[in-house]
């Protein structure tokens, strides 16, 4: 994972100063990290987004910056095109099925009804479903609100184009996001009966909570062992939760946290994370189960991440 570079050891060009650019670069940190975020899936990549910007922005004569803020965001939204296109050809190779990168997330994220819901894992797989200029589109017109002509900049489209790829991206994303709004506290509900169900191998409780489509979605990257393709049905789902943890040797242990703006599980052996699991409900209903093991998706897992828009 590349490391952030100090901005206050870069000098930019114009009369603006070091002290100018690095100010507008750190007060919009946290919305060009959620902007690249949001359309990669991953805080490594994101955080190299972040890196590849800043050594643009030095680059910038801010006297000719009329708005520093959506100039930041436009270079963000290209690098991140750029890179989530190669992303594209890395995940065809990818062992299993591949997730988004949970994060901790600070409590300030869940009181954001909007940001949460945008940065949410079940609604990160939507936008896997978008093409790169949709997903940027949607991204910085319906999470963000950038204006239409400012978008159109971003993404190297005339204005008319975006609004018409808006309109078929809310479409895409209408038709597969969650089916009712859930609150963090309704969620929060469900996973503790969901914790009390698996700690206990309460089979009936665990039915009692999953849809009868749920689908269960596991991605060790092929570093750890996960399951290699969705598993389908709450029968299914529900006997294969039970029996693997039953199997366990390891000391297991299930800890309440905050993950992408919502309640989620982490799973610890012997005290070190080896899971998180995250939730998608319809209708009161767990209706997806998304279990990241991968040791490299779980570095963002230390500490907080402050998300802002």
């Amino acid at each position: 994972m590349a490391t952030e570079p100090d901005p206050t050891q870069q000098v930019p060009r114009g009369a603006g100063g070091p002290d100018a650019a690095t100010e507008a670069f750190v007060a919009h940190r946290n919305l060009l990290f959620t902007v690249a975020y949001e359309m990669l899936g991953s805080a490594a990549d994101a955080e190299d987004v972040l890196q590849e910007t800043w050594l643009r922005w030095v680059g910038v004569d801010l006297d000719e910056v009329r708005d520093r803020r959506a100039y930041l965001v436009r270079i963000a939204t290209r690098q991140s095109l750029i890179r989530l296109r190669t992303l594209g050809r890395r995940r065809e190779s990818y062992v299993g099925p591949w997730l988004p990168e949970p994060l901790l997330t600070t409590p300030d994220v869940a009181d954001d009804v909007e940001l949460a819901e945008s940065v949410s894992m079940a609604m990160l797989l939507v936008l896997e479903t978008l093409a790169p200029t949709e997903r940027a589109v949607f991204v910085l017109r319906e999470v963000f609100a950038v204006d239409y002509d400012e978008v159109a900049e971003a993404v190297g489209k005339t204005p008319a184009a975006v609004r018409q790829i808006a309109h078929r991206a809310r479409e895409h994303v209408a038709a597969r996001r969650p089916r009712t709004s859930v609150s963090a506290t309704q969620t929060r509900d469900v996973i503790d009966a969901f914790r009390r169900a698996t700690e206990t191998g309460d089979l009936q409780s665990l039915l009692d909570l999953l849809a009868p489509d749920v689908v269960l979605l596991g991605d060790g990257g092929g570093v750890k062992q996960a399951v290699p393709r969705p598993v389908v049905g709450a029968d299914k789902v529900a006997r294969l939760i039970v029996g693997g943890l039953g199997r366990l040797a390891a000391d297991v242990g299930f800890r309440p946290t905050t993950v992408n703006g919502l309640p989620a599980l982490i799973i610890q052996l012997d005290g070190e994370t080896d899971t998180v699991i995250a939730v998608r409900i319809d209708d009161g209903l767990i209706s997806g189960l998304y279990a990241v093991r991968n040791p490299d998706k779980l570095t963002h897992m230390a500490r907080e991440t402050v998300l802002g828009r």
